[in-house]
Formats: structure tokens, C-alpha cells, sequence
């Protein structure tokens, strides 16, 4: 993933399209329990918001971007980007 495209991701907003964590590893599942478990029950966070409340930083958290990027390839989640 380019330098640039992970600053872009974390502008973006995750959206829980549907709620399984069948075959998902520890960092999906952390995931997707923050989405679920999400205060205002929409089931839709930013990603910065996501990485401060989890306390990802350095290779953990490029950890977590890489996480989020297996989740919407098997269309788990998906990814918004502000106009």
C-alpha cells in the first residue's frame, strides 16, 4: 500500500455491511467488535477514531490498515471517502 493511499484510508469511513467474523483473524475481530459494539449502534466509524480507540500506532497499525483492507475485500466492510 502506497504512502499516499494510506492517508486517504484514514480519512475514510468504515461501514459494517454484514456481521460475520468467519474466518477472521485477532485484528478483524477487533474490528468488527468496535463496529458492533459501536455506542450509537450505526455500525459505521471513522478510521482515525477506529485506530485511536484500538491504540494502533506503528507497525501495529499499519496492522490494522491491512485488516481493514482483507475485510472489504471479502466485502465485510466498506470503505467511504469524503468528497
Amino acid at each position: 500500500m502506497a504512502k499516499g493511499e494510506k492517508s486517504r484510508l484514514l480519512e475514510g469511513i468504515i461501514v459494517l455491511i454484514r456481521n460475520t467474523t468467519w474466518k477472521c483473524g485477532r485484528v478483524e475481530r477487533a474490528v468488527l467488535e468496535y463496529l458492533q459494539n459501536d455506542v450509537r449502534g450505526r455500525g459505521k466509524a471513522r478510521i482515525r477514531d477506529l485506530l485511536r480507540k484500538l491504540e494502533a500506532d506503528g507497525r501495529k497499525r499499519s496492522e490494522f490498515l491491512d485488516a481493514i483492507r482483507r475485510l472489504e475485500r471479502r466485502r465485510i466492510v466498506r470503505i467511504e471517502f469524503p468528497q
